[in-house]
């Protein structure tokens, strides 16, 4: 059984910076294309940053230029640098691959930007 564990978010200031990390049981984050998604109450979860093969990473427009998604393959995780936060971040953020596995969905991990 496939299970995905993220960590990380909290409450940060606009323009403040905030790193999530995800690890995983049952399965293998280096090897695989991964994404982190985000979901606010009421909206449809969306894939905000991708990693594949050869470290090839993929940004939704939102977050192009202020988040970084990367992994560490010895540690086995995977992270997104967030930097340049707005208030339009504040989620729960998720960790699956891309496309998504059904049963892949953790507790996420929330973000709040907010002064």
């Amino acid at each position: 059984q496939v299970q995905f564990v993220e960590s990380g978010g909290g409450l940060v200031q606009p323009g403040g910076s905030l790193r999530l990390s995800c690890t995983a049981s049952g399965f293998t984050i280096n090897t695989n294309t991964m994404g982190w998604y985000r979901q606010v109450p009421g909206k449809q979860r969306e894939l905000v940053a991708s990693i594949g093969f050869y470290a090839i990473t993929n940004y939704a427009d939102s977050v192009k230029g202020r988040f970084a998604i990367s992994r560490d393959n010895t540690k086995k995780t995977l992270y997104l640098q967030m930097d340049s936060l707005k208030p339009e971040d504040t989620a729960v953020y998720y960790c699956n691959t891309n496309p998504f596995r059904s049963d892949g969905w953790g507790q996420g991990t929330q973000v709040t930007v907010s002064s």
